[in-house]
């Protein structure tokens, strides 16, 4: 019977997460950065997949549920938009900011305490605040795309825990090299490569398999 709950609750994420994908895409559209829906209803059903899987074996307490379910509805769309338009569009990351409030408020309400909400809150002005820097002293290395979506990253990776903004920060750097190298090996030549997939994949990692000393782990 549990096998079952388990299955149907998986089943149900999976389909919730799947039925985001035309709204999210329809607001790209409009924001001239269009994408396909069936892959992004694909990868947002499989990453909500993995966040039920995550939580129903007990890999973090259940008030922390409402911060991977919206980074993976958000991230899916806004990574494939960068991948194919090089552009992080504001119809998406502004937005993103009184969401994540929203589900930060939540979390500390039902079991995350005040100081998730002052990690968080800390977090997006120290993420936010180096990627700004960089953006001003090298505009060419960062978009104002990137900058605006720091913030709220920002303050997903200091949730998890402090260590995961300098982890968050390197597991993007790398990323983003890994995937100059792919594009510049098949196309010839280093072309514009988009640092937005790199930092959401990244902060989704650590939000969603947090190391064991992070703080979203019990005990």
């Amino acid at each position: 019977m549990d096998q079952v709950y388990c299955g149907l609750l998986l089943l149900l994420f999976a389909v919730a997460g799947a039925a985001t994908a035309p709204a999210t895409a329809a607001l790209l559209r409009r924001a001239d950065a269009p994408i396909a829906v069936p892959p992004a209803a694909g990868l947002v059903a499989l990453g909500l997949g993995v966040v039920c899987w995550r939580w129903q074996s007990g890999g973090w307490p259940g008030w922390w549920l409402p911060v991977p379910c919206l980074l993976t509805v958000l991230a899916v769309p806004l990574a494939l938009a960068d991948l194919r338009h090089l552009r992080l569009p504001d119809v998406l990351t502004l937005p993103a900011y009184p969401a994540f409030a929203a589900a930060f408020a939540t979390a500390a309400a039902t079991g995350g305490g005040p100081a998730l909400a002052g990690r968080a809150l800390a977090g997006a002005a120290v993420f936010g605040g180096a990627h700004a820097l960089i953006h001003l002293c090298a505009p060419g290395s960062l978009g104002a795309g990137d900058v605006k979506l720091s913030g709220v990253l920002g303050a997903v990776l200091a949730a998890v825990g402090w260590p995961a903004v300098l982890l968050g920060a390197v597991a993007a750097a790398l990323l983003s090299v890994a995937l100059a190298m792919c594009r510049g090996s098949t196309r010839g030549q280093a072309p514009g490569v988009p640092h937005g997939p790199g930092l959401l994949a990244a902060a989704w990692l650590c939000a969603v398999l947090p190391s064991a000393g992070a703080e979203v782990v019990p005990g």
